[in-house]
């Protein structure tokens, strides 16, 4: 039976994401086969090492047990210590909101909203998240846009030149989750254009992190 559930647990491991990045089926689907075959794994491969250390021998289903646990706890760790919230954005007191994305299918009967109780846990984690300054003399919301061109995995979406905001989806290689993005470009006194970034994901009620980098690597290029 050990041996059973450890390959099991192992084919779930793999499948999951296999079958999301064919789209097979929903990346939320495809994730919770995932976390299936490597919390099963976490206690097959405990169980198996305790029978091994007990002379029993380890067998396939063990050792593969095994091996899918180092990997999902290394994944695991990745997120460790992020808090469980899934939206991030660069502005607290006022947040870019989402327009063209409230129209998108997927997104129907969905709350785009920032929740306000979000914003203290953000400043808990993640204080370094800063809006990008574009010096003046420079089209700030040309400049945002070819960012945002250039974000791997980015498609923009919308751009609203009167607005001056850019609104893009974020898909994930893995899963194929996605993640809406807005950017908005407001100019300041001295001349020079601040751009705040705001990234919400549509699925899940945290995201081991994804958000806040997602905006860190922006910015960071917006910077440059």
């Amino acid at each position: 039976m050990r041996n059973v559930l450890g390959l099991l647990a192992a084919a779930a491991f793999v499948l999951g994401p296999g079958l999301a990045a064919l789209r097979l089926v929903p990346p939320l689907a495809g994730f919770v086969l995932f976390a299936l075959g490597g919390l099963i794994a976490l206690v097959v491969g405990a169980v198996s090492a305790v029978q091994a250390a007990r002379g029993r021998g380890l067998g396939a289903g063990g050792a593969a047990a095994l091996a899918v646990a180092l990997v999902f706890l290394g994944a695991a760790a990745r997120g460790a210590g992020a808090p469980r919230i899934n939206d991030f954005t660069t502005d607290l007191a006022a947040p870019p909101a989402f327009k063209h994305a409230a129209t998108l299918p997927q997104n129907q009967g969905r709350d785009l909203g920032y929740p306000p109780a979000f914003a203290e846990q953000q400043r808990t984690c993640c204080a370094d998240l800063k809006p990008a300054l574009v010096p003046p003399g420079r089209d700030a919301l040309e400049h945002a846009r070819v960012v945002a061109e250039k974000m791997p995995s980015w498609e923009i979406t919308w751009v609203d030149q009167q607005g001056n905001v850019i609104e893009a989806i974020a898909t994930s290689r893995l899963f194929g989750f996605q993640d809406d993005i807005v950017i908005r470009v407001r100019p300041e006194t001295d001349g020079s254009s601040r751009v705040d970034v705001r990234s919400k994901s549509r699925d899940g009620q945290g995201d081991m992190g994804v958000n806040a980098q997602r905006i860190r690597d922006y910015v960071a290029a917006a910077t440059r």
